[in-house]
This record gives C-alpha cells, structure tokens and sequence, in this order.
C-alpha cells in the first residue's frame, strides 16, 4: 500500500474558484501526483474511475459544493471496483460527503475512507489527496 494513501486526513480540494480547464490530480505515491481530467469533465455528485500507475484504480469525485475527493475504487464488501459508480451525498448533522456503493449500498466518508455502516476498520477504503493545476 502507497504511503499517499490515507484513512484519516481530509483529503478534499476546493474547485469552486477553478478555471474549467484546470486538471485534478491524485497522489499516487509519495509526491507522485497523477493527472485524472479537467474539473469540467466532472458532474457534481457523480465519479470518474482512474487507473493508476501501479495498476489500483481510484474514483474521483466532485461533489456538490465543488470540492473534490479521490478514494479506492474497490467495494471491500464485494470486491467489485464500482465505488466510482456510487452516488454521492452527506451525514445529517455533520454533513460529511460519502459515497454509497451501487451494489450494496455501504457509504464510504469520502474524507477518511471510512465505512459508515460497518465500525470494521477493514472495511475502509484508501482515500488519496487531491489537487488542481
């Protein structure tokens, strides 16, 4: 496992005030950032899958304050990389943004990768930092 990823940092990158052409990137390794798609090729509440140098893929999200997030697209419940096919939303109070998985619907905190319906700390996804250039 790269030591970009990440289960505890907020990882979220602001594109509300980005050009359209600029392009979100993925930290695949350490200081190894992976470039995905313009911010314009994203639809707010949908994602996009990325392969990634060493052959995992992550799904890419910009959700609907413009903030984007990278996570695994591996469904550790199936195995299934689908997470990218999810649908977005957010907690009640907190309001942190998840994504459900289309198959069985766990929600996965796009934050932290972690698994909001199971408290099984293997039952995480990697979450990777984002970033626009």
């Amino acid at each position: 496992m790269s030591t970009a990823m990440s289960t505890a940092r907020d990882t979220g990158t602001d594109t509300a005030a980005a050009a359209p052409t600029a392009t979100i990137e993925i930290e695949a390794g350490p200081g190894e950032w992976v470039p995905v798609c313009e911010v314009a090729a994203l639809e707010p509440g949908r994602g996009v899958g990325a392969l990634l140098p060493d052959g995992t893929q992550a799904a890419v999200f910009l959700d609907r304050n413009g903030r984007a997030y990278a996570i695994g697209n591996r469904d550790p419940f199936t195995g299934a990389r689908v997470l990218s096919r999810g649908l977005l939303g957010s907690t009640g109070n907190e309001g942190r943004p998840f994504v459900a998985s289309p198959l069985l619907k766990q929600r996965f905190d796009l934050a932290t990768g972690r698994c909001l319906d199971d408290p099984d700390p293997s039952k995480s996804v990697p979450v990777y930092a984002t970033r626009l250039v």
